[in-house]
């Protein structure tokens, strides 16, 4: 029995459910990834699943809303006054801007309405407040180095 080890770079297929099943992402769209087991790339109980999967087995890890993105906040859901943004591009609904916090730490922002003074926008992340599932798939397993 070949299972990855921390460390191992990993192939996986994927296909990924909110809690009511639908599909929010998944390889066929993007093709298979690559992963480096060890380095946090991935929500830690899929790390757990992988390191015990050999190549071509399937298995399916769900993950609650706390251990994956968290609860939605509504304190995430801010209007921006338009004058402080960047006016290179005119704002629509479903745009993402990237900023900072306070701290430095970047952020994502999603445009849900543009008015004509401010712009409403979610600091949330769009899987916020969802219980997720993932389809999993081990393709390959690759050796550190």
């Amino acid at each position: 029995m070949t299972t990855p080890s921390s460390g191992d770079t990993v192939t996986i297929d994927y296909v990924l459910k909110r809690g009511d099943g639908e599909i929010v992402g998944n390889t066929a769209e993007v093709g298979p990834q690559e992963i480096q087991l060890g380095t946090g790339q991935i929500f830690p109980q899929i790390e757990a699943a992988l390191s015990e999967m050999e190549v071509g087995e399937q298995q399916t890890v769900a993950i609650a809303c706390a251990d994956a993105f968290g609860p939605r906040s509504e304190e995430l859901v801010i209007d921006i006054p338009r004058e402080n943004l960047p006016p290179e591009q005119a704002p629509q609904p479903g745009m993402i801007l990237q900023g900072q916090q306070p701290d430095g730490t970047p952020l994502t922002l999603y445009i849900l309405e543009v008015g004509e003074q401010s712009v409403k926008v979610d600091g949330n992340h769009p899987l916020a407040g969802e219980d997720l599932t993932f389809d999993l798939t081990l393709r390959a397993i690759g050796q550190p180095g």
